[in-house]
């Protein structure tokens, strides 16, 4: 039997990756004012994205989720979160093609603000200051004032969600999604590109579509499925003062949802199962997903999906694994037979990013576009091998035209990275990689697609 649950019932367990408040007093201050303030997200769109993941689960819709890494206060601009969404919304278009299936269109957005470190202090020119855990704990800048950590930063993270959240859903409602306008969402960076022009290719084989379908008299007055779309936002449940304080009862159910994000998921280094993040987010009722490594065996898998969805509620949890293109077709098959043997309903997606992070000459963090697309094409072999469902892709990346990772047909060289290094954190995809990686696997869900098919009409001979 579980232990009794309660919003604060994680206070009492070990705690990872938490910071230390020099002052207790103004960090209660702040987890006040945040209880006082409303929702970001209403329960109600949880449960309509847990409804659509359990499509995933079933093979009957496919998950795209990316983002920032972690979102800053200094590129908090509109022009930002307008590209990042149009990249979303380029890359699901192309995936519904590949797929032929509805795409959950979920954001690295408005709440990814915390980052887990592997040490909590770090040292330059022989000086020593605490880590950088993101914008919503402490400053990126080295200063012994900027990493001291600062309470009153998490109710500046929640008005620039609120902001955030605010245009998301105008984008997503308000006729910018309108597929009648897939062209206008194509950045200037990825016009002229190869990718620019399969996807100038796709648009005009929609635009086609679209007008034998208004023949018909399905317009974007009389569908609003052509008018606009679901967009969902997630983040990694880092930093629990901040989740609890945005906790809140459902008043048509009665149940605890956490209102800072539709979907919230739990670190590789935080899923202890023991601890302070698996207890919070084992008793909040939004869909929830944890980080998967090489190293997790399939009892402690099980072992955190029972005690994650006990009741084996499709679409509730999303298995994220993140292993390395070099170690996920040794370590993946075994954690998808132990979910299938024992009838356990998941959502697999793979987060081709985090085991493949390199340093590069000049000292910068990179990521390599031909190692992302190895393990996500072994991600896919495996699924196929073993008989279940690839449900979705997990991606840190960008509207914005960086140069963080290496390779893509546009080639950002190891040379060119200093040349538009923006992010706070790790890497990120910019648009034109982000696009390409959506084809390849497009056509990777395609072949299966077909190959499905293909034995379906054999045994049906």
């Amino acid at each position: 039997m579980a232990e009794p649950w309660t919003p604060e019932s994680w206070r009492s367990k070990t705690l990872h990756q938490v910071p230390t408040y020099p002052d207790a007093a103004r960090l209660a201050g702040a987890e006040e004012t945040l209880r006082t303030f409303p929702p970001l997200v209403f329960a109600g769109e949880a449960r309509r994205l847990k409804a659509s993941l359990a499509r995933v689960a079933d093979g009957r819709a496919f998950l795209l989720q990316g983002g920032d890494c972690a979102e800053s206060f200094a590129e908090f601009r509109a022009n930002n979160i307008r590209d990042t969404f149009r990249v979303m919304l380029q890359m699901a278009v192309v995936l519904t093609y590949g797929a032929a299936v509805p795409v959950v269109k979920v954001g690295r957005m408005a709440g990814q603000f915390a980052k887990p470190r592997s040490a909590d202090t770090e040292t330059i020119d022989g000086i020593t200051l605490p880590s950088y855990r993101g914008d919503i704990i402490n400053g990126i800048d080295f200063t012994p004032d900027s990493r001291i950590p600062d309470p009153e930063r998490m109710v500046r993270a929640y008005n620039q969600s609120a902001a955030t959240l605010n245009l998301l859903r105008a984008f997503a409602q308000g006729g910018y999604a309108d597929l009648h306008k897939v062209h206008q969402w194509t950045l200037g960076c990825v016009t002229g590109s190869l990718q620019g022009k399969l996807y100038e290719d796709l648009c005009n084989r929609l635009s086609e579509t679209l007008s034998f379908m208004e023949a018909c008299g399905m317009t974007s007055e009389t569908t609003p499925q052509i008018r606009e779309t679901e967009f969902f936002t997630s983040h990694e449940a880092l930093l629990l003062p901040y989740e609890e304080a945005l906790t809140r009862v459902d008043s048509t159910t009665g149940d605890w949802y956490d209102c800072s994000a539709h979907m919230l998921w739990i670190g590789e280094r935080t899923r202890q199962l023991d601890a302070g993040h698996v207890e919070f987010l084992r008793g909040v009722r939004n869909p929830i997903g944890f980080k998967a490594g090489p190293g997790m065996s399939g009892d402690d898998l099980l072992r955190l999906i029972d005690a994650l969805n006990p009741d084996n509620e499709p679409g509730r949890l999303t298995i994220i694994t993140r292993m390395g293109a070099e170690k996920i077709g040794e370590s993946l098959p075994g954690l998808v037979r132990a979910a299938a043997r024992e009838g356990r309903s998941v959502v697999w997606s793979c987060d081709p990013m985090h085991a493949n992070t390199v340093k590069a000459a000049g000292g910068f963090k990179t990521r390599e576009f031909d190692r992302i697309l190895a393990e996500v094409r072994a991600f896919f072999a495996v699924h196929k091998a073993e008989g279940s469902h690839a449900g979705g892709v997990h991606f840190e990346m960008t509207g914005q035209d960086v140069t963080e990772c290496v390779g893509g047909t546009k080639a950002v060289t190891e040379a060119r990275l200093g040349d538009r290094y923006h992010t706070h954190c790790d890497p990120r995809l910019n648009a034109t990689q982000a696009l390409e990686l959506a084809f390849l696997v497009a056509d990777q869900l395609k072949a299966d697609r077909q190959g499905d098919q293909a034995t379906a009409r054999v045994a049906a001979r």
